[in-house]
């Protein structure tokens, strides 16, 4: 149990998600609890992880997530470890939420050079229903980018994840690719643009190219249109050489976010399930005038 690597999870506290910074101690090596300094609260070692308030021993715990991740049945693993169903999905839905959240943390607050996207939906059944996800992948890691899911395969969807596309994207030279659904040309053209010369005018970002790849089988044969919506053909023959051609096939043992320069090792899962998404640092609020010389050195030191 090591303090410094510890942050408070208090939302009311100045200190919440700092690491390192000597205002965590330790409470009770027995009942395995921090305490805040700064805010005076004590805290579980659990607590921010999916094992927090769980009675269930987390390496059992993290044995059935994993199964689940495999395609294992929950009724199988209610047969074979004695769990109900409900204790399962429940166990479930946790390993879900975290993983999403620790995404938002790595992925969705980054900023990345592309290059080139690919973006595609999928239909999904479940019980008496269908549903649609849509997701997109960065061409050259490998590197999941987002992802949306909707009961329609409309704009709605298709809008959701090019929103999550624009908001880790570094406004350089990109390429996205799609397939022929209408909705992925108006959904991708409103959120990649900028403002020039005005409040309120909004023009398309220089050097980012939008094409289609529209496949179509007709009398049993499987025809391919490429089509240039957006951007010239020189820069997108170029990041498609960038990204895809001209490397060789030496096997390197990294993950997609490692490639990306989002990690440094590959997780194991029990390092994944462990790790705690700090809460977003503490702001001062918003005032007229000037701060209390108190106010001024809570911001100097925790915003």
């Amino acid at each position: 149990m090591n303090p410094q690597k510890e942050f408070c999870p208090n939302l009311d506290c100045h200190a919440r998600g700092h690491v390192g910074k000597g205002n965590i101690s330790l409470h009770s090596r027995e009942e395995e609890r921090f305490r805040c300094s700064e805010c005076g609260r004590t805290f579980s070692i659990r607590k921010g992880s999916i094992f927090y308030r769980l009675r269930t021993d987390p390496k059992i715990v993290m044995i059935v997530i994993t199964l689940l991740a495999y395609g294992c049945p929950p009724k199988g693993i209610e047969k074979a470890y004695g769990f109900h169903e409900r204790t399962i999905r429940r166990w479930w839905l946790l390993s879900g939420e975290h993983h999403r959240a620790m995404h938002e943390h790595f992925v969705g607050k980054s900023q990345l050079e592309l290059e080139q996207v690919q973006a595609d939906e999928i239909k999904g059944k479940g019980q008496k229903t269908t549903f649609w996800i849509a997701m997109a992948m960065m061409v050259r890691t490998r590197l999941w980018l987002g992802g949306a899911i909707s009961h329609k395969r409309d704009l709605a969807l298709i809008q959701d994840l090019a929103d999550q596309l624009r908001q880790l994207a570094l406004c350089q030279e990109m390429l996205l690719a799609v397939d022929g659904l209408v909705s992925y040309v108006k959904a991708f053209q409103t959120p990649f643009k900028g403002e020039r010369g005005g409040r309120h005018r909004l023009i398309a970002w220089q050097n980012i190219a939008i094409v289609q790849v529209v496949k179509q089988r007709q009398n049993g044969k499987l025809s391919i249109d490429r089509r240039i919506i957006q951007g010239c053909e020189k820069i997108i023959t170029r990041l498609i050489e960038k990204t895809q051609g001209g490397r060789g096939y030496r096997w390197v043992k990294r993950t997609p976010a490692m490639a990306a320069g989002l990690a440094d090792q590959c997780w194991t899962v029990e390092e994944i399930f462990l790790f705690k998404v700090p809460p977003p640092h503490w702001k001062p609020p918003k005032r007229r005038g000037r701060y209390s010389k108190a106010t001024l050195e809570l911001i100097k030191t925790w915003a």
